[in-house]
């Protein structure tokens, strides 16, 4: 079973990496481009032993333990079979 971890800022916190990638789409003539927020995707192999409820709740630890900066990140956990 795989877990799929999407990562990002939480509205109204300074994404400078979006800005920079906004800016270089305007700059590459993509003029339609008004924001780009950044984040992280992260893909974790587990057990397949383990029931889906189970599964999300340990990636859910996983992600106020280590995986994002809850206070000024959120994020998204998919549990894929």
């Amino acid at each position: 079973m795989k877990a799929i971890v999407t990562v990002g800022l939480k509205p109204g916190v300074l994404d400078v990496q979006g800005k920079a990638v906004a800016g270089a789409l305007k700059d590459l003539g993509f003029g339609g481009v008004t924001d780009a927020r950044v984040g992280k995707r992260i893909e974790i192999q587990l057990d397949g032993n383990l029931d889906p409820a189970t599964a999300e709740a340990q990636v859910k630890e996983m992600c106020e333990k280590l995986l994002a900066n809850t206070v000024i990140e959120s994020y998204r956990v998919e549990i894929a079979s």
